[in-house]
């Protein structure tokens, strides 16, 4: 079976909010809501195809767009690659061009619409920032507290709590603090068992590849509505990520550390291949900052993660 190459559009308006489509009752997967867009022509490049078919179901010129996730996905009946751009600029007014009912969404509100099984991780791509900050080791707490704080004031939106030293009562303490600091401003990410799920309802769960390891046969440990993320080193991994139905990953290094200064690093090619084959969000890992997010993107990643590029107090 052929596998049929989409273009489609994350199309985000002046205040952040994404326009939505109604799939006609008569189509494959009718009834439910899409990311506009068609099937990319033999002939066409994706940045063409997306223009026309925006033009055509919408009536908008594309201004400016960037890559933002390619999704393999396959039904019983259907193969397709979802090849999925941001669109951040554009001319003309939307409008159902074809008929369809179309929809401004908050990203957050994305979750309560009805999306085919193959735009799951678009939603998850469009709801996620391109900066995903990961707290320093070795700081006091009222440093760490006040560095997230800033973090915040500065516009970072996803922040893991890191636990280098294990899952102690001090770490929990500092948990609760953070998840207060980020209410509402900030998606907290926890390192910690499962155990402790119910306790932080609020915040998301990142897990190392040791759990990874250890848990993905037994599936997703929580809820979809909670963000679910794992820190990827390779191939095995990834496979095991999309196997327990995490949201989104982190694949690293790329490039050499200082905070693991044996790892081999992956390199921008071999990081490019393995996301290829992997239809998450991808946060890339490892002596990358704010400098390399474009470079990210052209690699088929969400954005870039780390610690001392993004942390606010630059002697750390």
């Amino acid at each position: 079976m052929k596998r049929v190459h989409v273009a489609a559009a994350v199309i985000r308006d002046n205040s952040g909010k994404i326009l939505i489509a109604r799939r006609a009752d008569n189509q494959h997967q009718g009834g439910l809501w899409e990311f506009p867009g068609g099937k990319v022509e033999a002939d066409e490049s994706v940045t063409t195809a997306l223009g026309r078919e925006l033009h055509e179901e919408l009536g908008i010129v594309v201004d400016v767009a960037r890559p933002l996730i390619k999704v393999q996905h396959d039904y019983p009946d259907k193969q397709v690659l979802l090849d999925v751009w941001e669109v951040s600029a554009f001319t003309g007014e939307p409008h159902g061009a074809e008929g369809q009912p179309l929809e401004w969404v908050a990203p957050r509100d994305l979750l309560n619409y009805d999306f085919p099984a193959a735009n799951q991780p678009i939603v998850a791509a469009a709801r996620l920032p391109a900066q995903y900050l990961i707290t320093p080791d070795d700081l006091e707490t009222p440093a760490l507290l006040r560095g997230i704080q800033k973090a915040i004031a500065g516009g970072i939106k996803l922040i893991q709590l890191r636990a280098p030293n294990g899952y102690d009562p001090k770490y929990r303490d500092l948990a609760v603090d953070a998840a207060g600091l980020c209410a509402g401003k900030a998606q907290l990410m926890i390192k910690g068992p499962f155990e402790w799920l119910g306790d932080f309802p609020s915040a998301g769960w990142h897990i190392t590849s040791a759990q990874l390891r250890k848990y993905a046969a037994a599936g997703r440990p929580l809820s979809a509505s909670r963000w679910l993320a794992a820190s990827c080193h390779n191939a095995e991994e990834l496979a095991l990520a999309e196997q327990m139905g995490v949201d989104f990953v982190t694949l690293s290094p790329v490039q050499p550390t200082l905070t693991h200064p044996g790892a081999l690093p992956l390199g921008w090619e071999q990081a490019s291949t393995l996301i290829e084959g992997f239809s998450k969000p991808v946060f890339l890992l490892g002596g990358v900052g704010p400098a390399q997010v474009d470079k990210a993107w052209a690699a088929g990643a969400q954005g870039v993660a780390g610690i001392r590029a993004f942390w606010p107090d630059s002697s750390v």
